[in-house]
């Protein structure tokens, strides 16, 4: 914004001690007090004397000039980088014809969806007003609001955004600003001169199924200047642009930009502006926790907090906002519920947002500004229809994980069915029953766009990981009703039903397409994966017979082969293969692989009896067997890595073959507990939050050192599942 510099003033004779008028008269510029205070400099209309003054009786004088100070920037830990420093001649030169930042959107000529913003102010964050605070909303409400809905206090802005809800807008201090300048320029000068054509391949492939910005208002921003966002949410969007390199005609044959240094700044990035709450704060941390393995339990607890001062969680469907805004926040606050939902699977935690605290209104088709009409044309974009629909059938299957959750995982729940004892089992058939109907109905009720069949020619397709996801809660049902094996009456039942969801969710697996592989997977299908070979293993450890352990390994195999050569074009798939290759499943031990967990020799008329000759027994009346899967297409063009998880590292080391079904006999090869932990080789950082010390130590379990009978193996397998088991944390 131009301004007039100060009006030269005239010596006074009469009064030579007095000090100078207040002869500055530019809206950004503080006055001398507040800018030796550092703080918010607030002039009334037609005031001669900031607010800040008047209350110290101070004259309120402009005529210093602000000092050089030395700042602190993010890379002063790599003094060695080949991008240019802030600060240093080379940058100097390249941010000269940088346009200067807005700093109030109100003030912008033109239209603009900017204006009248909340959540997404330049140079000035918000913070929601709770009705514990030392602000109630009955006292707030006798302020004299403008017709902005705004009235200038001592501590901020106060904001009316209807007559119960209220926000505190406070600008950032000049240092602030100036350090999210040069934050900023340093991560445009790693991408340099590539920043527009790694934005638009975020909106082509990321964007239409994970739509957490507005594209209009960041493309508005993004043409004025980089220098209107904040750094860590630029950063976000050209990591994850980056794994699409190659899938740009401009791009594919230049010098790819150094990824790992700007992952290696966005922590730090990210910790500066979380006390600075803005939706770009939120949408920032949930790019981050996109990537392969940025997946972080602790941010997650962070963006619900940041979310929470944001007013995120409420109805914001009657505010005073920009009504694109409003439909923002649903979409932002239903992405951060599935990030809290998904992430309390996978790492076994208590999910941090509470139904007694979410008012947030259902998504409908007019949140979603983008049609298919705005699809892009170039080869290798997603469709936005169809990331839509995908957007919103996740939304629907993460509130079923909630109350799967709710229902059988948390503390209460599960001391409550240990306290069933023998009745254990019924007691969580009755539980599940209804959530699995909701299962059952959800996915009859999918679109056919979104069958995992449907792909488009030189289309990428996100639903891959959407029918991952509905395997991984399938199970992770199944799951909690094998827990208890207290009916053997009901045990035939409930294992046909979960060795049905297990066939399934392989054969999920295994037809996939390049066009699955290559696009954008949501962050829990690195761990969705695992959670079903977990359960399989599972199936395999508690098998009745030698026959039905053979059939669990068998298939075992299976996945992990089809894991292996899928994770050429999808390189996060290799965590699940990894942890099979280092289960009891196929441990090595003098030469051979085991085929079967401890069980003892069982005469022949024992084998006779199969557990699926069990399955017509009219004990319980459950549809368990309703959801075997039907895919069309085979498996093909899986040499390509999937852009979404980075590229592929050959894997060294010789595989050996996996055995043909019936190899192995009713012999135990079953290492001794005790030897296990030594076969486990992972090394440090291949699994988060797991604790694999735990998870394959069992020197300390009483009466496992040597191989017991079944009966003590499956209370074993139980009991360690219900209490130990890290696999999925529960």
């Amino acid at each position: 914004m131009a301004s007039n510099p100060p009006t030269e003033v005239q010596p006074n004779t009469s009064n030579s001690t007095k000090p100078i008028a207040n002869a500055w008269t530019r809206r950004d510029r503080p006055c001398d007090a507040c800018r030796r205070r550092k703080s918010r400099c607030i002039m009334p209309q037609d005031a001669e004397t900031c607010i800040m003054c008047q209350s110290r009786a101070e004259q309120c004088t402009f005529v210093q000039s602000p000092q050089r100070r030395k700042r602190r920037r993010i890379d002063d830990e790599d003094k060695n980088g080949s991008a240019a420093k802030p600060g240093s001649p080379e940058m100097e030169r390249s941010n000269s014809h940088i346009k200067p930042p807005i700093n109030d959107y109100t003030s912008l000529p033109g239209p603009s969806l900017l204006k009248q913003t909340l959540g997404l102010q330049n140079r000035q964050h918000g913070q929601y007003l709770g009705q514990t605070t030392e602000y109630d909303t009955r006292l707030i409400n006798l302020s004299p609001f403008n017709g902005r809905g705004e009235y200038v206090s001592t501590p901020g802005t106060l904001r009316r955004v209807s007559p119960q809800n209220h926000f505190i807008m406070k600008s950032e201090s000049q240092a602030e600003i100036d350090d999210e300048l040069e934050n900023l320029d340093l991560v445009e000068s790693i991408v340099k001169p590539h920043g527009r054509a790694l934005v638009d391949l975020y909106f082509r492939i990321v964007h239409p199924s994970f739509p957490i910005m507005h594209k209009k208002v960041f493309l508005e921003k993004y043409d004025r200047t980089y220098r209107e966002f904040t750094p860590p949410v630029l950063a976000a969007v050209y990591i994850l642009a980056l794994n699409w390199w190659s899938y740009s005609p401009d791009l594919v044959n230049l010098p790819k930009p150094d990824v790992l240094k700007l992952e290696k700044m966005a922590p730090k990035m990210m910790s500066v502006v979380l006390n600075r709450p803005k939706l770009s704060t939120v949408q920032a941390g949930l790019l981050l926790l996109q990537r392969p393995d940025g997946d972080s339990w602790a941010l997650t607890g962070q963006l619900v907090a940041v979310a929470q001062n944001l007013g995120l969680h409420l109805d914001c469907s009657t505010w005073k906002i920009p009504e694109w805004e409003r439909s923002l926040r649903k979409r932002l606050a239903w992405a951060l519920y599935m990030q809290d939902k998904w992430g309390a699977l996978i790492h076994g935690r208590p999910p941090l947002i509470h139904e007694d605290d979410w008012l947030v209104r259902p998504l409908e088709a007019r949140d979603f500004p983008e049609t298919a009409d705005d699809d892009d044309d170039e080869e290798g974009s997603s469709e936005i229809e169809k990331g839509k629909l995908n957007f919103l059938n996740m939304i629907s299957l993460t509130e079923i994980l909630t109350d799967t959750l709710k229902t059988f995982f948390t503390l209460r729940a599960t001391a409550e069915l240990e306290n069933e004892h023998e009745n254990a089992t019924l007691v969580t058939l009755e539980k599940a029953k209804p959530i699995q109907l909701r299962l059952k109905e959800w996915y009859s009720r999918l679109p056919p766009c979104l069958a995992i069949g449907d792909t488009k020619a030189r289309k990428l397709s996100s639903t891959g990981s959407l029918h991952l996801a509905y395997f991984a809660l399938e199970v992770t049902l199944h799951r909690a009703i094998i827990r208890f094996d207290t009916d053997p009456s009901l045990s035939s039942i409930t294992r046909a039903a979960a060795k049905q969801r297990f066939i399934s969710a392989i054969d999920l697996i295994a037809k996939l397409e390049p066009a699955h592989l290559q696009s954008f997977w949501y962050f829990a299908s690195k761990t969705n994966l695992a959670i079903i070979g977990t359960f399989g293993s599972l199936l395999w450890a508690t098998s009745q017979t030698g026959e039905e352990a053979e059939f669990y390994r068998g298939h075992l195999a299976e996945y992990r082969w089809t894991l292996r050569v899928s994770s050429k074009a999808a390189e996060f798939m290799k965590f699940t293969v990894g942890m099979l290759d280092a289960s009891m499943v196929f441990v090595k031990e003098n030469g051979s692989k085991t085929g079967t967990p401890n069980l003892p020799r069982l005469e022949p008329a024992n084998l006779t009896e199969n557990v699926d000759s069990q399955v017509s027994k009219p004990l319980v009346e459950m549809d368990m067997n309703q959801h075997s899967q039907d895919f069309n297409s085979a498996s093909a063009g899986l040499n390509e890595v999937s852009p979404s998880v980075g590229y592929s590292t050959e894997s060294v080391g010789i595989y050996d073959q996996d055995p043909e079904p019936g190899q192995f006999g009713q012999e135990n090869n079953l290492p001794p507990w005790t030897d296990f932990a030594e076969n486990v080789n992972f090394s440090s950082g291949d699994i988060q939050d797991w604790g694999l010390d735990q998870l394959y130590n069992f020197e300390s379990v009483p009466g496992m050192q040597g191989a017991g009978t079944v009966g003590s193996s499956r209370r074993f397998v139980q009991e360690y599942d219900e209490r130990g088991n890290n696999f999925a944390g529960f």
